[in-house]
């Protein structure tokens, strides 16, 4: 599995193709994280924009390969892995990515509560932030899982299906996500920075139910 991942990450880098996504979460920080700013608020911010980006890595790693490339190493070393590895190469990209930006965040924001009227430590922040950024990006691996190749081979249908899986994952009441971006915003207002242990747990397990289902079937759909 390390040299599947070795090779996957060496495709994604050489491809370039990782520069829209990452570029378009800078820029989205960039606009929507000040200076100044409370942490919690910022930290929020930047782990719902975290999600939508993990899908569209999700997508470049999983249609990166050409076709005959894609078959020689399922051939070689299984179709499942081979997929698997696909899908953990945009998890770790995405939460690699999202730990460096909550760094990064965590020291320009101010480290105090919505209206600067209470201190958050920037340590307690960011151990609040970290687990939030990381539950975003497994629930946008996952999204981007059931919406690509295999379980939808068209483009339009999995854009479509990729982007509004991604916008309902962040705001529907009771995903993990929505709760621990929400949690980060209540803490801002009360000066206390809630670590969502639960939410992050709960994002592990959709995560690696939707890798389950989709090794299922793409095992089911390889020659």
């Amino acid at each position: 599995m390390t040299a599947l991942l070795r090779y996957h990450a060496d495709l994604l880098l050489r491809s370039q193709r990782w520069l829209p996504p990452v570029i378009l979460y800078v820029a989205f920080l960039g606009v929507g994280v000040q200076s100044g700013q409370p942490v919690l608020d910022s930290l929020g911010y930047t782990a719902a924009g975290l999600l939508p980006v993990a899908a569209w890595l999700v997508r470049i790693c999983v249609t990166g390969e050409p076709p005959a490339a894609r078959a020689c190493v399922a051939a070689a070393r299984g179709p499942v892995r081979a997929h698997l590895a696909c899908l953990l190469t945009a998890l770790l990209v995405a939460a690699l990515l999202g730990v460096a930006a909550t760094v990064v965040v965590t020291l320009v924001s101010d480290p105090a509560s919505n209206g600067h009227r209470i201190h958050v430590p920037r340590l307690r922040a960011a151990a609040a932030g970290l687990p939030a950024v990381l539950a975003c990006a497994l629930l946008g691996t996952a999204v981007g899982a059931l919406t690509n190749r295999p379980v939808l081979r068209s483009t339009g249908r999995a854009v479509s299906a990729m982007l509004l899986g991604a916008l309902l994952a962040v705001v529907s009441a009771g995903s993990p996500a929505q709760a621990a971006v929400s949690g980060l915003v209540t803490g801002s207002q009360t000066g206390r920075a809630p670590v969502p242990l639960l939410p992050l747990a709960a994002a592990a397990l959709l995560t690696a139910a939707a890798f389950a289902a989709t090794g299922r079937l793409v095992s089911r759909r390889s020659p």
